[in-house]
């Protein structure tokens, strides 16, 4: 029985109609909730620059966090897809709660009213009753004429017992509340047309398909490319100085889309003004434009914030870049008794296989930069090349007038990586002139390393001969690889340094052994080798006379090279030779970790210069312009226009000739400007020679 009763018992199911969605859509808690969070996006992409390389948030934010933010897109964050689907919410939201009001608002407007009843007057906080000396006639064109004198619209009903007035005055407040909600839905959709959804939604409709892979512009299929007509577009486009382009590329994801142009863009020249500091000041660039319909061209000068308009394309001056300059590099083998150097000539962007040694093996070099100024704070010891976005927010922003006194030009750098076979590559950053750091004692050239996944470079500290280059050391790199020149070394330094012969045999095979263990393993091996072979207590004294007994062979074997290469000998003395000799030593040891067979210095450039535009079109410009004009109108209609109604009951008295007067008056807003017309209106009817009961 129990079961019985119980199997009839069902749980209640709560159903979702169509008509509640549309009032949960519409209602005014969920827009305000999307307009909560479109603003607090709106702060994270105002506070946080937008666009910046990754490695410039990975820097600030750390592995971790960048991994956490970059899923919600924070670094593109107008253009993520959580963003614009809010923002298409809020467009809905906003719509249905126009469709829904903005009739019953009009036929408010429209309406008088006149439907009251004189007991309904009575109920009203303001009103006035009296009764007039004056016949319904001349009462009734009395308050038509005070009516009409305050810019009242009036519309008269009559009755068997008299006549009712209704009067009203700005009644237009309530477009005010429609301009205002209409310019929400505009603004976020001309926002919606100036984002990457137009393109998106080819990409999900229209069978586009990104390209992924590396190929020229001439071979992307059709699927790659976006019509002409294209309605809005936001794309980038590098021309090198005295090249022509029509097509531009826009990114989607990790992938691009071809965008023809409807006109062909020849950079002139290109114009970069610097600090004293070495920041670039101004960037511009002298462009020629080509009508390809008509054959009509034309120059104009782009600048940042100075941009050129066409045929409904805007071309900014975002950045610039290197064109293919060409760089005249010395390949430096850093195995064997070869010093080098040997010559290559390689525009950035280009590649080429080179041997390694007699190893039948090959790495890949690939020129990925030219950088003709690097302008850094040597303070720290550690230079890190900035992004040449940076570069850009030095012109744009507050930093162009800043003047560090720790900032200047330590010249020119290249840029390349090695790939090996297995594809692993590891990225290079080197400079061309050598630069003072604090400590060193002598210039030292600068050469760095950033391995697979690191952001940051390490750098070797190359000591920089007479001419400013890496010669010497390269020499002596080779000389401490060669067995005979570290015997002769190790004789030399022996001779000089004992007065016996017996001390001499014993000098000479420390001093021997001491360049065999270093140029086996540097600094590492020859600690190694202490730690083995000395009893803990004695590690510090044998350390120093260990490395002073380095150092001075080191000193012979210089000398040495310099005589394999014909050059004059140095006082070993002097404190800047001594200085030299140390800082080689710490780059020699260096060296062991040193990721690459091959260390290139470049020698001399040919700079080719090249700018980098962004194009876009961007019809939803006009339509925020036209939804902020609506806002202005909207606000402006609800604040400062005040709806009024005054109903006025004529009835004609029945003790005595005269009128019996019944009025009353309403707003929206019962301000103290209200209260003060109300009075001026009950003053009138006095003025209207009416006798107040």
């Amino acid at each position: 029985m129990a079961q019985s009763q119980t199997a009839n018992l069902k749980k209640p199911v709560r159903k979702v109609s169509v008509s509640s969605l549309v009032d949960l859509i519409g209602s005014m808690r969920f827009a305000i909730s999307l307009l909560v969070i479109i603003c607090v996006a709106s702060v994270i992409g105002t506070v946080l620059p937008q666009n910046m390389p990754e490695n410039t948030y990975i820097e600030q934010f750390g592995p971790f966090w960048f991994d956490v933010f970059a899923k919600f897109s924070v670094w593109s964050i107008y253009n993520s897809i959580w963003f614009l689907v809010i923002m298409a919410f809020l467009v809905v939201s906003t719509s249905v709660c126009l469709t829904r009001n903005t009739p019953k608002m009009i036929k408010d407007m429209r309406s008088f009213r006149e439907n009251v009843r004189g007991s309904s007057l009575r109920a009203f906080h303001h009103r006035v009753e009296l009764d007039s000396s004056r016949d319904l006639q001349a009462s009734n064109e009395a308050v038509l004429g005070w009516f009409k004198q305050q810019g009242y619209a009036v519309k008269t009903r009559e009755e068997p017992e008299g006549l009712l007035l209704a009067a009203k005055k700005g009644s237009g407040n309530r477009l005010g509340y429609i301009c205002a909600h209409a310019s929400i839905v505009i603004i976020c959709v001309g926002g919606l047309l100036d984002s990457e959804l137009p393109v998106r939604m080819q990409v999900w409709l229209f069978d586009k398909q990104p390209i992924v892979e590396n190929m020229l512009i001439a071979d992307v299929p059709p699927t790659g490319r976006l019509a002409l007509a294209n309605p809005s577009f936001r794309a980038n486009l590098l021309v090198p100085e005295g090249g022509t382009r029509d097509n531009a590329v826009v990114n989607v994801g990790d992938a691009a889309l071809v965008q023809p142009l409807p006109f062909e863009l020849k950079l002139n020249k290109f114009i970069v003004d610097y600090y004293s500091t070495g920041m670039p000041s101004r960037f511009a660039s002298e462009v020629e434009v080509t009508d390809p319909e008509t054959g009509e061209s034309f120059e104009q000068t782009i600048e940042v914030n100075k941009p050129l308009r066409y045929k409904g394309v805007t071309v900014y001056q975002s950045s610039f870049d290197d064109g293919g300059s060409l760089i005249d590099l010395a390949a430096f083998p850093l195995t064997g008794t070869e010093p080098g150097p040997f010559e290559l000539e390689k525009r950035v962007g280009q590649n080429v296989d080179l041997p390694v040694g007699n190893t039948g093996r090959q790495v890949r070099l690939e020129v990925t930069g030219l950088r003709p100024i690097n302008v850094e704070d040597l303070t720290s010891g550690e230079p890190q090349p900035k992004q040449m976005i940076e570069h850009v927010a030095a012109v744009t922003g507050s930093a162009a007038s800043k003047r560090d006194k720790n900032l200047q030009n330590i010249g020119p750098s290249v840029e390349y990586q090695l790939i090996d076979e297995t594809g692993q590559a590891t990225r290079f950053h080197n400079y061309m002139l050598p630069a003072q750091l604090e400590g060193d004692g002598v210039p030292v050239l600068l050469a760095g390393v950033a391995l697979s996944g690191e952001p940051d470079y390490q750098y070797l500290r190359i000591p920089a001969d007479e001419a400013g280059s890496a010669g010497e050391f390269m020499q002596l790199r080779a000389a401490l690889a060669d067995p005979d020149a570290r015997t002769e070394a190790a004789r030399r330094f022996a001779m000089n340094s004992a007065p016996s012969d017996a001390s001499r045999a014993a000098l000479q095979e420390s001093a021997n052994r001491a360049l065999d263990t270093f140029s086996e393993g540097g600094l590492q091996a020859i600690s190694n080798f202490l730690e083995t072979n000395v009893p803990a207590q004695e590690l510090p004294r044998a350390a120093d006379v260990v490395i002073r007994l380095l150092g001075s062979t080191m000193t012979e074997l210089r000398g040495i090279a310099r005589e394999q290469a014909g050059m004059p000998p140095v006082d070993s003395n002097q404190q800047r030779n001594v200085q030299w000799v140390q800082v080689a030593v710490g780059a020699l040891s260096d060296l062991q970790f040193y990721p690459a067979p091959i260390l290139f210095s470049m020698r001399s450039f040919d700079l080719v210069q090249a700018s980098v535009f962004q194009i876009s079109r961007a019809p939803g410009m006009y339509t925020v312009y036209f939804g902020c004009l609506l806002l202005v109108i909207g606000i402006f209609a609800m604040f400062y226009v005040r709806d009024r109604r005054i109903w006025v009951w004529l009835k004609r008295s029945d003790d005595a000739p005269g009128t019996h007067v019944l009025a009353a008056m309403t707003s929206q807003k019962r301000t103290l400007d209200f209260n003060r017309e109300f009075e001026r209106f009950k003053q009138a009817l006095d003025r209207l020679n009416m006798r107040k009961e």
